[in-house]
């Protein structure tokens, strides 16, 4: 089967799903992945010919994006500011809401001596190791309450070898810590349940719910735990970063207020949403 025929089928069949951009990126990307060929192949080589195995891997992205799998799924990687990262169903597909919470950190911490970072509820590390991989003498510890997620960050810790811990914990049922630290950070569950249906039906059918959604009632619940653990276990001057939902900015601001935390920073991401909070002890 030719290339030309497999990306005439994509149309065919993504069109009334996707833009066509995405569906076309869909298949660049594939493209790019299973033949290790640049996505403009198919102009340099219009008759480019596909094997068996080859035409079955197509063909079976091809199914998995009609029941709306998400392509970094599909592949299994994404990249993540200068890293490659193994993602699956364990674990939340990084955002670049995140990268902006990375950048952000790496433009206030870069001139900080930082000893010990910790990311609460790390998934496949993304936050962790971005950071690991700026600051490389500070010690990395990753927590998650999922052995699964956990697995991932540590693949993708030795992929980009970079050196950290892994600590498997729900941090709901935490005391206390067993280290002080300079800073923690974390972006945990903030997607409340009734937000379900305003969700796209990639995230709802194939991303860990563990790692996306906590009760209406409650949405600050990881956030309140959090910053009590961090207002007892974080050095002198140490901080906390949060990515948040941008619907409780200002309650999560009130909320590290009365827990006694000071400088206190409400900041918008790339879209202008308020997306990070940062405070200091």
């Amino acid at each position: 089967m030719k290339l030309s025929q497999v990306q005439t089928l994509f149309g065919i069949q993504l069109s009334s799903l996707y833009p066509k951009e995405e569906w076309m990126s869909f298949f660049y990307q594939l493209v790019e992945f299973y033949l290790k060929e640049p996505r403009f192949i198919l102009h340099m080589n219009p008759e480019y010919e596909l094997d068996h195995k080859q035409c079955d891997l197509f063909m079976e992205a091809l199914n998995d994006l009609k029941h709306y799998k998400p392509i970094q799924y599909i592949i299994g990687q994404v990249e993540f500011m200068d890293l490659k990262l193994e993602v699956n169903s364990s674990v939340l597909i990084p955002r670049p809401e995140t990268e902006d919470l990375i950048i952000y950190l790496d433009k206030t911490l870069k001139d900080n001596p930082l000893k010990r970072i910790l990311d609460i509820g790390t998934g496949s590390g993304c936050i962790g190791l971005s950071l690991k991989q700026r600051v490389s003498g500070a010690v990395v510890d990753l927590m998650d309450v999922s052995t699964k997620a956990l697995y991932v960050a540590q693949k993708n810790a030795e992929s980009n070898n970079l050196k950290v811990s892994l600590i498997h914990a729900n941090v709901l049922e935490l005391n206390g810590l067993d280290h002080n630290y300079d800073l923690i950070v974390s972006n945990p569950p903030y997607v409340r349940m009734l937000e379900k249906d305003q969700m796209y039906a990639n995230v709802l059918t194939y991303e860990p719910h563990l790692a996306l959604f906590v009760p209406d009632e409650d949405p600050l619940l990881f956030y309140r735990k959090i910053a009590m653990l961090a207002k007892k276990q974080l050095n002198n001057g140490g901080q906390l970063f949060f990515e948040i939902n941008e619907a409780f900015g200002e309650m999560t601001v009130t909320l590290l207020n009365s827990i006694g935390f000071k400088e206190i920073k409400l900041i918008s991401d790339r879209f202008g949403k308020d997306r990070i909070v940062s405070a200091r002890v």
